[in-house]
């Protein structure tokens, strides 16, 4: 199936091309099946190397390409919000990715969020059935000579991961991500839960409301909580957007009131009133069977979950599909190394894709493939790339991880990236952030969908 943006009469066409170009992306996440896809349907033959189910890494479970490890949710989906503008640019722009997470898209209110085995089970049989994609099961070592794309993400090989460190000007940093539990839905009691989004937007969460007296005694047992030994973690070390819960709780005992447990815009039915706190569960599959407790990324031992969590009204007898679990990332320090479109500055045609890069969340990473696929392709046809501007989500992300900053850290997309609307003689700022971020996504989308009709031969 091919998703809109890609004109498979215009792929037809350079069918002949596919004979002779090549191209080798490895990592099958969400970055490497991205540009693989980007590739394979502007003509280029892909090999397409990926180490599952040779060998995984700590945080991968499932055979299939694509694996969402920290959550099932893309985050927000209107165009008011950074990386709502991000996913629109993608999908007009062809990409894998946000096809099959709006095909397999499951209720979370404003957010994005998907049956997670159906969106990963969906990107590997489309990966597969491609006739210009050749997947090989392998753990590498060294990088292969010719067009390449590197996508092995945080999780790279230890063996991988040592010669990128050879690579010329190259520096690397680590911190540690988290992913929240998931529990199974009919293990839940629902007489302690309510069905409610925030401000009466759908009913597509469900909640555990919390007194006084039930957070301060959650409160007290988290920070006294076991947690799992990591080698070389310290608090400090932890990406800020997957805070483990009991390290927020450690910051100040009211900071999970003020972040993921805050009960704003929610009113219990049965009480009419606001809790003092609120645990979210989101639906984590098309059943229902099974939900994600909404930033409770942890490192607690698992025994410790069952009995802490368990103090949660509603989840005192929950029963786990997944614990929540910490893993150590690793990303580039990519300024001076990757330039704007993730190229690397040393070698022509090799790039670089994922949050490897510096990018932060399962859009940008996946944007990031998008983009590197893209251009890549256009090199191989014997074109310059075509660089998006810094007024875009998908080109402020490029230029963000290729900028030097001496607190270079992985970046979320967000509107403090992309440039903001130039003034206008007589006219005065647009004071309301909504609509001035509005007007950001339309002038970027306008762009985009310039570019395309350009591509495609349309009108200029």
């Amino acid at each position: 199936m091919i998703p809109a943006g890609i004109n498979p009469h215009r792929c037809g066409r350079r069918k002949k091309l596919m004979n002779e170009l090549h191209a080798t992306v490895v990592g099958a996440g969400l970055a490497g099946t991205e540009a693989a896809w980007q590739l394979a349907t502007r003509g280029i033959k892909v090999t397409l190397m990926e180490m599952k189910p040779e060998r995984f890494s700590p945080a991968h479970h499932s055979p299939d390409f694509a694996e969402l490890v920290c959550s099932n949710s893309f985050r927000g989906d209107r165009l008011s919000n950074a990386v709502g503008l991000l996913k629109e640019e993608m999908r007009r722009m062809g990409s894998l990715v946000m096809h099959w997470a709006d095909k397999t898209r499951v209720p979370a209110g404003d957010a994005l969020a998907v049956d997670r085995k159906a969106f990963s089970a969906g990107i590997t049989e489309t990966i597969m059935n491609h006739p210009a994609i050749t997947v090989v099961h392998a753990e590498i070592s060294e990088i292969p000579d010719g067009a390449v794309i590197i996508a092995t993400g945080p999780l790279t090989s230890e063996s991988l991961a040592n010669t990128i460190l050879r690579l010329p000007g190259i520096s690397t940093l680590n911190f540690y991500d988290a992913a929240a539990p998931v529990v199974f839905g009919e293990s839940l009691d629902m007489g302690k839960i309510f069905r409610m989004s925030r401000y009466g937007r759908g009913d597509d969460y469900l909640n555990c409301p919390m007194s006084r007296e039930e957070y301060d005694s959650f409160i007290d047992e988290l920070v006294r909580a076991e947690t799992a030994e990591i080698h070389g973690f310290e608090e400090d070390d932890v990406f800020e957007g997957c805070m483990p819960i009991e390290s927020m709780a450690k910051r100040g005992r009211m900071v999970p009131a003020f972040g993921p447990m805050k009960p704003v815009g929610l009113r219990d039915p049965r009480t009419s009133c606001e809790p003092f706190a609120v645990v979210q569960l989101r639906q984590d599959d098309f059943s229902g069977s099974m939900y994600n407790i909404v930033g409770f990324q942890t490192r607690l031992r698992q025994g410790e979950q069952r009995r802490v969590f368990g103090m949660i009204p509603g989840l005192e007898h929950a029963e786990y599909a997944r614990y929540g679990m910490m893993h150590r990332n690793t990303f580039i320090n990519s300024p001076g190394f990757l330039n704007d479109h993730f190229e690397m500055v040393s070698r022509p045609e090799c790039y670089f894709a994922g949050q490897m890069t510096g990018v932060e969340g399962y859009v940008e990473s996946a944007a990031s493939g998008l983009y590197a696929g893209r251009c890549l392709a256009a090199q191989l046809h014997g074109n310059e790339p075509r660089i998006l501007p810094g007024f875009t989500a998908t080109g402020a992300l490029g230029k963000y991880i290729s900028t030097q900053n001496r607190h270079f850290q992985p970046m979320n997309c967000t509107f403090g990236i992309i440039e903001p609307l130039p003034a206008q003689p007589g006219q005065k700022r647009i004071r309301d952030k909504k609509e001035r971020y509005e007007a950001i996504s339309a002038r970027a989308l306008a762009y985009i969908d310039k570019m395309i009709r350009i591509e495609s031969g349309g009108e200029i």
